[in-house]
C-alpha cells in the first residue's frame, strides 16, 4: 500500500469515505456470489480494468467487464469471505485499499446444499479506481497464482471532486 500523506478531511467525511470503500468491496463479492456477475461491471468506471498477476491477461472497459463476468456458468456456485480490509485516504477523492478473501467454489451445482470443500483459492485484492460518480473501482488485481498473499499493485479508489 502507498506511503499516504495525512488527508484533510474531517472525522465524519474520513468515516464515510472509507466506508464507501468498503461497502464497494462488499458490493463486489454480493453480485458475484448472490446477484448479478454482470452488474460487477457498474462497480467499475468506464474505463476499468481487471488484471491477472503478472499483467498477461486482462479485461478493460465497463462494456467488457459485464461480458466477461456476465459470461460465468449457470451452474458455477461460489462463495467469498472477504476481510481485514484496509483503506488509507491518500487525498479527499483518492484511496487505496487491500482485502484478503478466501473464495470455496462448487463447478456443475445442481442446487441445493453442496458439500463442504476446501478454499480454491486464498489470497489478496488490490484496487485502483478513477475519478466517477461515487466512490468507483477503476481495477482490481487478483493475487498471484501461488494463491498466498504476496505484494501487488497498490490500489487506490477515487470519487468525484464536484
Amino acid at each position: 500500500m502507498p506511503d499516504a500523506e495525512p488527508v484533510s478531511l474531517s472525522p465524519l467525511d474520513r468515516l464515510l469515505a472509507e466506508r464507501a470503500c468498503e461497502r464497494l468491496i462488499a458490493a463486489f463479492v454480493r453480485e458475484l456470489d448472490l446477484g448479478d456477475p454482470a452488474a460487477v461491471a457498474d462497480l467499475f468506471t468506464a474505463d476499468g480494468i481487471w488484471e491477472w498477476p503478472g499483467g498477461d491477461r486482462g479485461v478493460e472497459a465497463r462494456e467488457a467487464l459485464r461480458a466477461y463476468f456476465g459470461a460465468r456458468p449457470a451452474d458455477l456456485l461460489s462463495r467469498r469471505v472477504s476481510t481485514n480490509v484496509l483503506v488509507t485516504l491518500l487525498s479527499p477523492t483518492t484511496a487505496s485499499a487491500t482485502s484478503y478473501f478466501t473464495t470455496y467454489r462448487v463447478d456443475g451445482h445442481e442446487g441445493g446444499m453442496a458439500s463442504p470443500r476446501a478454499p480454491v483459492r486464498v489470497g489478496t485484492h488490490y484496487e485502483d479506481t478513477t475519478p466517477s460518480d461515487g466512490w468507483t473501482a477503476g481495477g482490481r488485481w487478483p493475487p498471484a497464482p501461488s494463491s498466498w498473499p504476496s505484494p501487488g499493485r497498490p490500489s487506490a479508489w477515487h470519487r468525484p471532486t464536484a
